[in-house]
């Protein structure tokens, strides 16, 4: 279909962006726009303070425990992290998530 855009997770290019932590793009869009899969290994923590700036981060739980520095998300949670939000992703068993960032 026309302006259909599809990517495989496989295929994906992997950036470790910090010790235990891949990330792989999927797709990018105007303004900013982008979504990715976020790979981390337990025992992993993000470095330093991940800041939502300019727009928000939205964050589905694909496998595993998300934990954003106080509280558990287990595999099927959503979060929506308000621009100007901060948070430090952190994961005691290991998980993945779908990243989604709408304005940038």
């Amino acid at each position: 279909m026309a302006g259909y855009v599809w990517a495989a997770v496989a295929d994906a290019p992997v950036r470790e962006v910090f010790p235990g932590i891949r990330q792989r793009p999927l797709w990018s869009g105007e303004n900013g726009a982008s979504a990715q899969i976020l790979e981390m290994d337990p025992g992993s923590h993000w470095e330093g303070i991940d800041v939502h700036e300019p727009g928000p981060e939205e964050v589905f739980v694909v496998s595993g425990v998300f934990n954003d520095g106080e509280r558990d998300y287990p595999a099927g949670s959503f979060i929506h992290a308000p621009a100007g939000s901060s948070h430090v992703p952190q994961s005691t068993t290991g998980c993945t998530l779908f990243v989604f960032y709408p304005e940038g």
